[in-house]
C-alpha cells in the first residue's frame, strides 16, 4: 500500500514539535458510546514517538475496559485501542531506531531492551514497559499527551491508545516494519495473530503431528489455529458455543468442531475420547474459569500442555487441585504469545508478507472511524472477528 511516504514526511514538518488537534473516539463512562470528537496531542517527549495511526480495529480488551468490567482499572476520559498501524509523525529526544515516515506498528507489551527480563531468553517481559492496565499515563513525567479542547487530561490506555488520529508511545511500544507490508494487515500484529500464534509457537512449541484443542474460536483463538496448521499440527479441535465460527475455522486449518450445546458429556470428556486420551495441547481463549478447566481436563494425563490466553476477571483463582498437577497436565499463561516486540514482530511481519501466515481471514468487516461504536456492536453480537477501523 502506497501511503506517500516523502509526501507524508514533509507535512510532518510542519507539525513536529507542536500540538496537533485531531479527532478521537473517547470514553467518557463505562458501557457510554465512545464520542468522536477533537482532542490535543502534546509533542513526544524524550524516548516518545507520535503517530499518525491509518488503521485500528477492536479486540474484546477494547470491550472489557470499554465496559468497565473492572472498576480498578476504571479511568475517565479515555482513549483506548491498541492494534493498529500508522506512520511516525515525529519522535522525542533519542529515538534512534524510528524517524519520520516510518510505518510501525505498536503493541501493548514493551520492550525496553535493557532490564533484567529484556535481557532474558525465558520471557517477553518488561519491567519498565510491560503491559499494565492500571496505568493511564505516561512513564516520563505521569501526565498525559492528550488533552480536551479546553485542556482537561484524557488518560491513556494500555501503553498505545490507538482511537485516535494521532498517538503518542514510548517508543518501546513501537517497532519499525518493511514500507512493502501492507499496513491495513500488519494492524492485526498489535494484539490478536500475535498474541494466537505466539502462544502456538513461541509458548506451546507445538510439534509437527501433535493434537491441539482451542476453547473459543474469536480472532486469538482462529490465530491459534493459524499457529498450529503452521507448526504441522495433525488435528487441530476448535470448541465454540457459535457454530458460525465454524466456517472460518476451516480456513485457518480447523480438522474438527465441538459446540458444547450438543453434547451431553462434558467436552473433555469427548476430546478425550476422540483422541486416546486427551490432547497434548490445549488453549483457553475465553476468559471463563469452566472453560479454563475444561482445557485443562482435555490435555493428556502425563504431558498435556493447557496455556491460559483469555483475559479473567479480579479477583479469580484457578478451577484446580494441586495434586491434579501431579498427572503430569500443565498450565501456563502468555502475554502477547511470548513475543519480544521490537525483536521479533518485524520478523513476523516478513512471515506474513511472503504467505506463511493468512492474515485475510482475519478482517470480517471495515468500516470509517466514525462509525466505531457499530465496530463494537458486531464484535458484542458475535459477528466479527475483527472490524477495520480506517482513519
Amino acid at each position: 500500500m502506497d501511503v506517500g511516504y516523502h509526501s507524508y514526511e514533509t507535512e510532518s514538518t510542519h507539525t513536529a514539535g507542536k500540538v496537533i488537534t485531531c479527532k478521537a473516539a473517547v470514553a467518557w463512562g463505562p458501557g457510554q458510546p465512545l464520542v468522536i470528537e477533537d482532542v490535543q496531542v502534546a509533542p513526544p517527549q524524550k524516548m516518545e514517538v507520535r503517530v499518525k495511526i491509518l488503521f485500528t480495529s477492536i479486540c474484546h480488551t477494547d470491550l472489557s475496559s470499554w465496559k468497565g468490567e473492572n472498576e480498578a482499572q476504571r479511568a475517565y476520559p479515555r482513549i483506548l485501542g491498541h492494534e493498529a498501524a500508522g506512520i511516525v509523525e515525529s519522535v522525542g529526544e533519542g529515538v534512534e531506531d524510528m524517524k519520520i515516515g516510518d510505518h510501525v506498528i505498536p503493541f501493548f507489551q514493551g520492550e525496553c531492551g535493557t532490564c533484567i527480563c529484556c535481557r532474558s531468553r525465558k520471557t517477553n517481559l518488561c519491567q519498565k514497559f510491560g503491559v499494565n492496565p492500571l496505568k493511564s499515563v505516561m512513564v516520563n513525567d505521569g501526565k498525559t499527551r492528550f488533552s480536551t479542547m479546553d485542556g482537561n487530561p484524557i488518560f491513556h490506555f494500555l501503553n498505545t491508545s490507538t482511537f485516535s488520529q494521532y498517538t503518542v508511545l514510548d517508543s518501546a511500544c513501537l517497532v519499525k516494519i518493511d514500507t512493502k507490508a501492507p499496513l491495513e494487515k500488519m494492524s492485526l500484529l498489535s494484539c490478536g495473530v500475535s498474541t494466537g500464534v505466539g502462544a502456538a509457537w513461541n509458548v506451546a512449541n507445538v510439534q509437527p503431528g501433535s493434537s491441539v484443542a482451542i476453547f473459543g474460536l474469536g480472532a486469538v483463538g482462529l490465530a491459534v489455529a493459524e499457529g498450529a496448521r503452521v507448526r504441522g499440527a495433525s488435528k487441530i479441535i476448535g470448541v465454540d458455543i457459535n457454530p458460525s465460527k465454524f466456517f472460518k475455522g476451516k480456513a485457518v486449518g480447523i480438522t474438527e468442531f465441538i459446540n458444547p450445546k450438543d453434547l451431553d458429556v462434558p467436552v473433555h470428556e469427548k476430546i478425550g475420547a476422540i483422541t486416546e486420551g486427551g490432547v497434548d495441547y490445549s488453549f483457553e481463549c475465553v476468559g471463563n474459569l469452566e472453560v479454563l478447566r475444561e482445557a485443562f481436563l482435555s490435555t493428556h494425563t502425563g504431558w498435556g500442555l493447557t496455556v491460559l490466553l483469555g483475559i479473567h476477571p479480579s479477583p479469580m483463582l484457578l478451577p484446580l487441585h494441586p495434586m491434579e498437577l501431579f498427572n503430569g497436565r500443565q498450565i501456563v499463561g502468555s502475554i502477547f504469545g511470548g513475543f519480544k516486540g521490537k525483536t521479533q514482530l518485524p520478523k513476523l511481519a516478513e512471515q506474513c508478507m511472503c504467505g506463511t501466515l493468512n492474515l485475510d481471514e482475519f478482517i470480517t468487516h471495515e468500516l470509517p472511524f466514525h462509525n466505531i461504536n457499530e465496530a463494537f456492536q458486531l464484535l458484542i453480537e458475535g459477528k466479527s472477528l475483527r472490524c477495520l477501523l480506517h482513519l
